[in-house]
């Protein structure tokens, strides 16, 4: 049998299937760029340039030259731990869309999941005295608590689809707006109010307030700043908060904290899971085919289940490890709208072509092009929803990384299978 070359394995087409959707996408930016320039008389032929610059090194600019205005760009410790920090729930809800893919599921309930976990995360974390129970012991239980309740939030649409064969897309679309109502009224009940608003604790705010630069409830804040309506703030009540393990040495002055590196060893603890257990062999087995699945006694039924619920305690993650940041805030009123980091997980498993390793380099990246969208804002003339409109086209191009793949796939039979080799292989197998 001969043995296909480097370009030809299966997943070195994965990776310059993503590759090409990810050039596409930048490009289509560039695009953009060119075009809102040409045509807005306050942008010159240099800010055209420098929102080019932008788009693909915004993360290494370091600020403006004072005397003559050009950007500078360098190593940024600052911009590059906001990366990480932000890529930490992106990898966690794009791995909870991985995982249900791999059993044939479509989960797109993680912004549910997501806001399961931030409930149950707050509570825990808020109500526990640290006076009685060492902080690193609260943090554990509010963690833990947060991915049990995303894992329960998604057992509903996997017991839906596994018992009556339930669309999973439509019942993860209705757990999502019933999160988000009950995560409302929940914040709202007079009794957890008496908890949180206690005067051990004193964390959610119901009235908009301007604050000086103080450090209030253990909360540091900036002169001037205020706390909006409904927002729930979580910082280092008595050490209640994620440990830096060493990376705020590396990346000064960033968010970047260890639940970074909790999400890394997450999804490298899925693809061992998914790769080199029976386990991840059923699980991908009953992705590909149910009912051969079912004939060889694998228990359909209960993978499915266990495939959401483990979906959705990565989603329940994601939002515990952002509410024990410590340095975060939580809009508890969020029945008017969904968390974007939910959505976006779906394209950061898409540019991954849902492989567990693959989701850590795809969040990083999506991060990446957060943080450039925001130096193009800031530093050029161009406005926050020509940005959006840039890393929109990104995202939504990296969803084509499937049809690209598919298309190396049938350029290689084209060019392996001519109609003499077809001849040939027809002749032996006739003599055989």
């Amino acid at each position: 049998m001969k043995k296909d070359s480097f370009f030809q394995k299966d997943g070195v087409k994965t990776l310059l299937a993503s590759l090409i959707s990810i050039l596409i996408g930048m490009l289509s930016g560039v695009v953009v760029i060119i075009i809102v320039g040409i045509f807005n008389e306050s942008i010159s032929a240099g800010g055209i340039w420098d929102g080019i610059r932008l788009v693909f090194l915004g993360i290494f600019n370091k600020a403006r030259d004072a005397a003559t205005g050009t950007l500078m760009f360098g190593f940024n410790p600052t911009y590059m731990g906001n990366m990480l920090f932000r890529a930490m729930p992106l990898i966690l809800t794009g791995l909870s869309v991985a995982i249900a893919y791999k059993t044939g599921l479509f989960n797109i309930g993680a912004p549910g999941q997501y806001l399961a976990g931030t409930c149950a995360t707050l509570f825990l974390a808020l109500s526990i005295p640290t006076s009685s129970v060492p902080a690193w012991l609260v943090w554990l239980i509010a963690f833990l608590g947060g991915m049990l309740a995303g894992a329960l939030w998604g057992c509903i649409p996997g017991l839906l689809k596994s018992l009556l064969n339930i669309n999973e897309v439509i019942a993860c679309i209705m757990t999502n707006w019933l999160s988000a109502s009950l995560v409302t009224w929940f914040f709202d009940m007079s009794s957890l109010k008496n908890v949180l608003e206690g005067t051990k604790t004193g964390y959610i705010y119901k009235t908009s307030m301007v604050i000086n630069d103080v450090i209030v409830d253990g909360v540091q804040t900036v002169a001037g700043s205020s706390i909006p309506e409904g927002a729930t703030v979580l910082a280092t009540r008595g050490g209640v908060a994620t440990s830096k393990m060493g990376l705020d040495i590396l990346f000064k002055g960033s968010q970047v904290n260890g639940g970074f590196i909790v999400a890394v060893l997450l999804a490298i603890l899925f693809y061992v899971i998914m790769e080199k257990t029976t386990l991840g062999y059923q699980l991908k087995a009953c992705g590909s085919n149910r009912f051969a699945a079912k004939y060889a006694g694998i228990q359909d039924r209960r993978n499915i289940v266990l495939s959401m619920a483990l979906a959705g305690a990565m989603a329940g993650a994601a939002g515990s490890l952002y509410s024990l940041s410590g340095n975060t805030e939580f809009f508890w009123t969020t029945y008017q709208s969904l968390p974007a980091v939910g959505f976006t997980g779906i394209a950061v498993a898409l540019l991954a072509m849902n492989n567990p390793i693959g989701v850590i380099f795809s969040g990083i990246f999506m991060s990446y092009l957060n943080i450039n969208g925001q130096q193009l804002t800031n530093l050029t003339a161009y406005n926050e929803y020509i940005t959006d409109v840039i890393i929109a086209v990104i995202v939504y191009l990296s969803a084509f990384s499937l049809i690209v793949k598919t298309w190396l796939n049938h350029k290689r039979k084209k060019k392996t299978v001519s109609p003499a080799g077809g001849a040939a292989a027809h002749k032996e197998e006739v003599q055989g």
